[in-house]
């Protein structure tokens, strides 16, 4: 690792003037992408504020009709809260698959969001199911927030303090995963409720994306049949040492029809 001076603010305004003063600052939720940039120097930050000490961010509430569940949050206590398994079980479905149980057990929602890696599950889940991003500046609707491959909306010293996620009525969350990472070969979250017919795919491309034409066929009827037809172009997409932009194109239809009819019930 390079030098850096560490700040471990206990509160959130604390941590946007920590950010806000240093002059190639980092934010540090679970630490699980930073941390190991940093070790591999591979990252040069004049200062690292974590946001680990500020009990405000952690925690998860129902409120106004919303699942809120704030930065700080990890993995394993969305897959493990009551609440959202009994109102979005297929978030808590999502949470329980991401890694392994030491980085479900680290790894934070907002840390997560915030750096957008193109085969992360909670991109799916946010875009799938209408949620919006709450920043120490501002509100941000998911379909806004992801802009591209590790990229956002966020500005240089904006922290992202909560996800508020609309209930809906059904929705699922089906994955093809890495058998080594658990990160998405491809991801497919589908839900309807508040937010209208949402599908969203993880994995499969440079970032998250809406299925329109999948949308649009379960308009009609909330099926696997309906979507049966609904394909992706394999232009454009993800290719790699573990699956060509073929596969993925391929794999694409195959989870969004597993995802309708887990939705479907």
């Amino acid at each position: 690792m390079y030098d850096f001076t560490l700040h471990r603010p206990t509160s959130v305004d604390a941590a946007a003037a920590a950010i806000g003063g240093a002059s190639d600052g980092k934010i540090m939720a679970g630490g699980m992408t930073l941390i190991p940039t940093l070790k591999q120097r591979l990252a040069n930050p004049s200062d690292v504020v974590d946001l680990g000490a500020i009990a405000g961010l952690k925690g998860i509430r129902e409120e106004g009709g919303n699942i809120v569940i704030g930065a700080t949050t990890t993995h394993a206590t969305v897959a493990a809260d009551p609440t959202v398994k009994a109102k979005i079980p297929a978030l808590a479905h999502l949470a329980d698959g991401i890694g392994d149980p030491q980085v479900r057990n680290r790894g934070t929602i907002g840390g997560s969001i915030a750096n957008n890696d193109p085969a992360a599950d909670y991109p799916a889940g946010l875009v799938g199911l209408g949620a919006t991003v709450h920043t120490t500046k501002r509100q941000i609707p998911a379909d806004d927030f992801f802009i591209g491959m590790f990229e956002t909306a966020l500005a240089e010293d904006e922290i992202v303090t909560a996800v508020a996620f609309p209930v809906p009525e059904k929705a699922a969350y089906m994955k093809f995963a890495n058998p080594a990472s658990r990160y998405a070969i491809v991801g497919v979250m589908v839900s309807k409720g508040p937010a209208g017919l949402r599908v969203a795919v993880t994995g499969a491309g440079p970032s998250v994306f809406r299925l329109t034409e999948a949308e649009s066929a379960l308009g009609g009827s909330f099926t696997a049949d309906a979507v049966a037809k609904v394909t992706v172009a394999a232009d454009g997409l993800n290719s790699d040492m573990h699956a060509s932009a073929e596969y993925r194109a391929n794999l694409v239809s195959v989870m969004l029809k597993r995802a309708v009819a887990a939705a479907a019930g």
